[in-house]
This record gives C-alpha cells, structure tokens and sequence, in this order.
C-alpha cells in the first residue's frame, strides 16, 4: 500500500506496531486458545496510540483518515489478526463518538484516562429504549461486543421512539461498560481471542447528549458539526472500510508466513526438498502477492475516494456508496481466496494447532462473514444500481 496519505505521525505508530510484530505473533496461540487478548498485547498495542488515531485533535487524537486507519490495522494484522479486529472496532467508536454531541466527547476523553478511555461499539438494535425526562431508559442483549472487554464505554444500537411510543429511529447509545454485565457466549472458529461477547444493559440511564440517531448520520446529518476532514465523510463506508485493514494485514500475514517456511519446508511425495525450487510453488505465491497489491490499492482507492469528497456540504450519493460497498466485498472475498490457496500451496502442516497459518486462516475466514462487507449482497445492490434500479438496490441494502 503506498503511504502519499500517511502522516508522518502515523507512519511513527505502524512502525512502532510493526516492531511489535514478533511478540504479537508468538503471542497469538495462548491467546486463541484462552479466547482473550493478552494483557501485555493490548497494552504494548495500546501503547503506541493505535486505538485512538480517529479521535480528535483537540484531544490528542489524529482526526485518522481511512488509509492511515488501514494502515495501523494491516499492521497489527500481520502480528495478530483478532487484535487488528479489536482495532478497527475501537477506532469505529473513536470515530463515531467524534460526530457525537462535545458533552458526550468530554464524558469519555476528558477524564483522567484521556484517549486510553475506549469506545466499542455494535450497532444492532437488539433492545429497548423508553424515553423519561433528559434521555433515555435502556434495556437489551447487544451480541457480538468485540473489544468491549477492553473498552471503558460503548456505543449499542437501540430503537427511538416519540412521545407515542412508537419507533422513529434507530440510535446509538453510549453507555459506560461499567454499567453493563455480559454473558460470555463467544465460541466460535475463529477471531476466538476478540473476546466479542454479548452485552447486557438492565434499565440504564442514557442522558440525551449520550444519544446519536442513525437516519441522520447515514445521510450525513452530523456535517459541519467538526471542522476536521475525517468527520466529513460518508457515514456507513468510512464505517465498514475500518473493517478492511485487518483483512489486509492477514492476506500479508499468510503471505509472510508462507514465503518464511518454503526454503525449509518439502512437498510431500514430489522430488523437492524445498518448496521455494517448484515452478508451481513459486507462481502459487506471486500469484498470490499480485493479488494482495491489488487488494491493498483498490482499498487504498476506496479510501481516496472517502476523503476526496469531505468538503462542504458535499456527501456521496446513495449509487456511488453502493459501488464502495461492492468494492469493499471483493478486497474481503479477495483476501479469502488468496489465503485458501496459500493454505492449500503450504500443504497440510499448516493446519497444525502450533502454526500460525491455520490461525490465519480461520481468523480471516470468521471476519469475511460480518454482514458489513459481505461480498454477495454488496455486488447485488450494485448491479441493480448500474441497470437504474435504486430502489431495488434499497431493499438489498437500505442502510449505505
């Protein structure tokens, strides 16, 4: 990926975590197996400022532009795909609590932890939210809370409803982790170390500055409110393109790894002793490396397009943030294909509990699945909008 949009600032924080590298990967095993994050690794990440480069300046933060959130994750990725996952959920809730109200800000980034004070965030509307004087009542099971074991707040979907009773709206409700239990159901094949478990909130007051309605947002309702660039872009695909970089960073992880053991390793029942000397080894792997690049620059792209399009009271229509969306689903779908031939090049040790590259693998195949960057439903919708059928393409995919 090329760095022409990286800061210096940042670059400083991805070398950081690319020298962390080696301890995050021998780290990784311990963690899959006790399906948390190391302490030492959330810590040595957290560190470096990884988690809050979406935060605004005015608290420290770097106000991160998606290819400098990309950049930080497939970094994290090629040490720890589950912990990169973790990143990119944190930095969706540092970037969406900088839309939010500035009370809402101060409550969570002007204590004593400052930016160490972080935002998970799941955007399902699985609860109840009765409104009574100055906010909300709030009551629900929010599943799949990945990094909420690490954050001190989080950002959970909940239904508005007016004076009637009657739902309006969806919002987000920012709640203070100390306020909610959880029930640990996180058993799953992969990304098993994100600890992503569901949240339970038991009649919580929201006051109204901790509320952020989400029809507005994914229209671009909250433009102007912040004068700095990041927050002046398309709602949902700034959202969704967080959840890229942590693929990018496993498709090079699988890469690493298999380039790393081919000059030691032999294809079974053949006549080589090193997988590096085959023909059909070799075009397996730059195969694969050319489809990696390109991977890394249509996110690139896709991420240029994001921010080329802050200013003033600008924001991309409904067909062009489909068309972001089907882009987003072919660098995942991508990144799947190239680690299933990289697993299948490698042969069968790789799927040994002591390698990496299994961990890999399945860590990448469980995040392809999130609903957010579904290849399937990305490329329908944008099908339909390339025929002139929007308002099919809204019942594929109404929220973009």
């Amino acid at each position: 990926m090329t760095d022409a949009a990286i800061r210096p600032e940042i670059a400083e924080i991805v070398a950081k975590i690319d020298a962390l590298r080696p301890m995050l990967a021998a780290a990784g095993r311990d963690a899959d197996a006790n399906r948390r994050i190391p302490e030492e690794s959330f810590a040595a990440v957290a560190g470096t400022g990884a988690f809050s480069i979406s935060a605004p300046t005015k608290f420290g933060g770097f106000a991160a532009n998606t290819r400098e959130a990309h950049a930080v994750a497939r970094a994290i990725g090629r040490g720890d795909g589950s912990l990169a996952w973790v990143d990119g959920i944190l930095d969706s809730g540092a970037w969406v609590l900088s839309l939010m109200d500035e009370r809402a800000q101060q409550d969570v980034w002007g204590g004593e932890e400052g930016l160490n004070s972080f935002i998970s965030i799941v955007l399902a509307t699985t609860s109840n939210a009765e409104r009574v004087d100055g906010g909300y009542r709030v009551t629900g099971k929010w599943g799949y809370g990945t990094g909420s074991m690490n954050a001190s707040w989080s950002l959970l979907g909940v239904p508005l409803k007016n004076e009637d009773g009657e739902v309006v709206d969806a919002g987000l409700a920012l709640i203070p982790t100390a306020e909610l239990t959880y029930e640990d159901n996180w058993f799953v094949a992969g990304m098993k170390s994100t600890a992503s478990v569901m949240q339970v909130a038991e009649d919580v007051f929201v006051p109204e500055h901790r509320i952020f309605p989400l029809t507005a947002a994914v229209e671009g309702g909250y433009l102007g409110r912040n004068d700095e660039a990041s927050y002046k872009t398309v709602f949902v695909p700034s959202l969704f393109m967080k959840l890229i970089g942590p693929h990018l960073g496993m498709g090079r992880a699988a890469l690493d790894y298999v380039i790393e053991k081919a000059e030691s390793k032999a294809i079974a029942y053949t006549g080589y002793e090193k997988q590096a000397d085959s023909a059909l080894f070799q075009s397996a792997v730059a195969r694969a490396s050319v489809r990696l690049d390109a991977a890394e620059a249509l996110a690139a792209q896709v991420a240029d397009e994001i921010h080329g399009g802050g200013e003033p009271d600008f924001y991309a229509p409904y067909g062009k943030r489909i068309e972001m969306r089907a882009k987003a689903g072919w660098i995942v779908e991508t990144i799947t294909d190239i680690i299933n031939d990289l697993v299948t090049a490698h042969g069968s040790a790789g799927f040994a509990d002591s390698a990496a590259l299994q961990r890999i693998w399945r860590d990448q195949a469980t995040a392809a699945r999130h609903g957010h960057t579904l290849a399937a439903s990305g490329f329908e919708a944008f099908g339909k909008v390339i025929f002139g059928r929007e308002d099919d393409a809204r019942f594929v995919l109404p929220i973009v």
